[in-house]
This record gives C-alpha cells, sequence and structure tokens, in this order.
C-alpha cells in the first residue's frame, strides 16, 4: 500500500503503480532483512541497508507493464 499524499492520482496511473511497486518490494526486502530499513512519510521514502535491485527492478517492470 502507498501512503504517499499522491495515492490514488487520477491523472498518472501508471506513476502511481510503480510508486506503489517501490515502496511494497522494499517493505518486504525489509522484512526478509532486518539490516534493511524502510520508512515512508508523506511523499518520502527513507531506505537505509542493502537492497536488492534486481527484485526491485522486476517489480518495477512489472507494474509498467501492468503484470501482477
Amino acid at each position: 500500500m502507498c501512503r504517499s499524499g499522491r495515492s490514488g492520482n487520477k491523472e498518472d496511473p501508471v506513476q502511481d503503480k510503480v510508486r506503489e511497486a517501490i515502496v511494497e518490494e522494499l517493505q518486504r526486502q525489509a522484512k526478509e532483512n532486518p539490516d534493511l530499513k524502510v520508512e515512508v512519510k508523506d511523499d518520502a521514502l527513507t531506505v537505509q541497508g542493502k537492497v536488492d535491485l534486481d527484485a526491485l527492478s522486476f517489480v518495477v517492470v512489472g507494474a509498467v507493464a501492468g503484470g501482477p
């Protein structure tokens, strides 16, 4: 779930899907890796730690392509 103020942006639904996919993937990774800290506040995302870039790229491409 994207908690930014832009959630539900009717003007650019692709942007909303990408934002949501990024946040959800980073939160998923943080659950598996206690060294990864993810904080979403308003329109800001703070990430501390190592991110699996391949997994993040995969979900972004899926969001743009309309994947699950």
